[in-house]
């Protein structure tokens, strides 16, 4: 069955440009489809057409009748004084209504009506709202709010109060306790941090209707899309599996184009010479020789049939870097802040070298920008020290990027910041695809994701040894965060970042500092090493308790040399846990190697996930035979 159908969509908000051309796809039900396309191709003006919020100029927009469809964007008005709980609760405003039509049918059996059609009513909508799971209500809100870090006290506020990002997270819970039949996502990660991410994925991996997400999120993309189309010139085109697949067969199809259009080049121009020559004889008295030379040159233009395949020219973006000087680059002790009673961390410790490169990591509001702040001077802290190095200086990319003078154009802005020549900006605003008209824009006028580039655009040029980035990749396109991390890649100086994009993670940090609970876990070692650790840690925390001893019964003398056989098997077993370690050595290697190949690192990941598994089995039945070897020995 097909849940939304869409046929030769046109829509243009210029006359002549077309940002919607003969755009045509099918969804099935149950499927999970990802929207992809850089910035401003029309990913989010499909999602409202196909709410109905916006319209079109031509084609057919079709959703399965009867289905219940919901865009997470898309922030509904509601009336004033409506607190968080408030908005949560619409979603069951059909469960209310049979309550209350149910007490008011229980008032009039109590006052002694027993019309049989009152009592077949009551007996209907009961069954109903059993069955809708009207008496799980509370339930299935408190376990949306948990996982969506919606806080007792957040549900309390009202949600006009609540900023850009709380006001999506509320209406993504409002929209699963509404049970819609085909979500519509755009840009669901965006605002959530790394454990409601993760909450969602395991979330929409369950649900049983329809999915269609517009998301620049790669691991989010790999975890829950199973088809990827991409909107390109207005035009569809059709991936059969995730982001990591869609990466690896749009290239093979850029590849292949090329080489069509080489050959098909290479065919033109041998037929290009013959036709002249064939002129040149025409023009020598040999008349039929024009004929063939016109009949050849027709088919030249037949044959014109492939276009050049093209691909976007990447940022010329690097960080210009100052010399480090010594090891100490940032020294914290005892660190210490508040809000009114809200402590946001105490007694925090750590110690930085050159060449480090850290993820600041943390539920939403544990006090990460927070810490930046006082790294960066913005804000005091309540208690303890923060030194930094003599010779370090700092780099900086906001999460909300702020302008001084935003109605200046980009070339003022990059003249008045940089104190550079009107070419040097232009020139620099073009190295950033800034080109033509858009570098008199004004800068009030650009989109989050273009402000973020022109703010990059600036630091550039800067002299710099430590680099402090916060939330870098949200509000961009995939386009635009690879080129974010080539220019990260090229920089060698140290790197502090606090962001959600796991994929950025994994492939940046070599420590990880996690903000909870008002302190610090300091980890030395990748993401992916971090999540192993806490893996192993939460098993070893749910292994069960060892049962009590019970009474040792009497056992029979043992003969001489009966522990052979058991010293085997544990000199079997340190050998098997010495060689997987060899080789956890020899994947930790080729991690390092495959640091910038994110198709192989998943692969290897995989494989280290796995032998991490067989290390602690090994452990374990060496452990085991251990014990039994000592207790034969008495």
């Amino acid at each position: 069955m097909i849940d939304i159908s869409v046929t030769n969509l046109v829509k243009e908000f210029e006359v002549g440009t077309k940002i919607l051309d003969g755009f045509t796809f099918q969804v099935d039900a149950g499927e999970r489809v990802g929207l992809l396309g850089p910035n401003g191709c029309g990913k989010t003006t499909l999602l409202r057409i196909l709410t109905g919020v916006m319209d079109y100029d031509e084609g057919e927009v079709v959703i399965a009748p009867g289905k219940r469809l919901g865009l997470i964007s898309q922030i509904p008005v509601y009336p004033a004084g409506y607190t968080v709980e408030d908005v949560l609760d619409t979603a069951f405003a059909p469960l209310h209504e049979m309550e209350e039509e149910m007490e008011q049918l229980s008032h009039q059996m109590a006052a002694g009506d027993s019309d049989p059609a009152l009592l077949a009513r009551y007996d209907k909508l009961s069954a109903a709202f059993q069955s809708e799971g009207g008496y799980e209500t509370d339930t299935r809100k408190n376990k949306v709010c948990n996982g969506l870090s919606i806080s007792r006290d957040m549900r309390e506020r009202l949600f006009d109060k609540l900023s850009g990002g709380e006001k999506t997270r509320v209406n993504l819970g409002r929209l699963i306790l509404e049970d819609t039949d085909i979500l519509l996502l755009d840009e669901p990660t965006n605002h959530l941090d790394l454990r409601a991410t993760e909450w969602l994925e395991e979330y929409l991996e369950k649900f049983k209707g329809t999915v269609l997400t517009v998301s620049h999120d790669r691991y989010f993309l790999d975890k829950v899309v199973s088809r990827v189309i991409e909107i390109q010139n207005g035009k569809a085109e059709f991936y059969s599996g995730n982001y990591s697949f869609y990466a690896v067969e749009k290239e093979r199809r850029y590849e292949e184009k090329l080489k069509q259009y080489e050959k098909e080049q290479a065919k033109i121009e041998q037929l290009e010479k013959s036709a002249e020559q064939l002129r040149t004889w025409a023009y020598s008295g040999m008349d039929k020789t024009f004929r063939r030379a016109k009949s050849m040159e027709k088919r030249i233009e037949k044959m014109r049939t492939t276009d050049r395949p093209t691909r976007e020219r990447k940022m010329e973006v690097r960080f210009g870097e100052r010399e480090f000087r010594g090891d100490e680059v940032m020294t914290v002790k005892n660190l210490e802040k508040s809000f009114g009673e809200r402590t946001l961390f105490s007694g925090v410790n750590l110690e930085v070298e050159g060449g480090e490169r850290i993820a600041l990591l943390g539920d939403n509001g544990t006090g990460k920008s927070t810490l930046i702040k006082i790294i960066m001077g913005e804000e005091a802290p309540d208690g303890g020290k923060l030194r930094l190095g003599p010779t370090v200086r700092i780099g900086y990319l906001p999460q909300i990027i702020h302008f001084d003078h935003p109605e200046r154009n980009l070339v003022d802005t990059m003249i008045y910041d940089l104190d550079c020549t009107p070419q040097t900006a232009r020139n620099r605003l073009a190295s950033f695809k800034f080109r033509g008209e858009d570098v008199f824009k004004p800068v009030s006028t650009l989109s989050g994701g273009e402000q973020s580039r022109l703010r990059l655009c600036m630091l550039m040029d800067a002299k710099i040894n430590l680099l402090i980035l916060d939330e870098p990749t949200n509000h961009l396109d995939i386009q635009s965060r690879e080129w974010i991390e080539e220019a990260v890649e090229e920089y060698e100086g140290n790197l502090l970042f606090v962001s959600h994009d796991r994929y950025f993670i994994d492939r940046f940090a070599t420590r990880i500092w996690m903000l909870e609970d008002g302190h610090i876990t300091d980890f030395k070692g990748t993401y992916q090493e971090y999540l192993a650790a806490k893996q192993r840690q939460k098993l070893a925390a749910a292994a069960p308790a060892p049962a009590a001893k019970e009474e040792p019964k009497k056992e029979k003398p043992k003969r001489p040399g009966g522990t052979k056989e058991l010293e085997k098997q544990v000199n079997a077993a340190e050998r098997a846990v010495a060689k997987a370690e060899e080789q956890m050595y020899d994947l930790s290697l080729q991690i390092e190697e495959a640091a910038s190949d994110y198709l192989k690192l998943q692969e290897l990941y995989e494989q280290r996930e796995a032998l991490e598994e067989e290390i602690l089995k090994l452990y374990g039945n060496w452990e085991s035979l251990s014990a039994q070897l000592e207790e034969a020995r008495g």
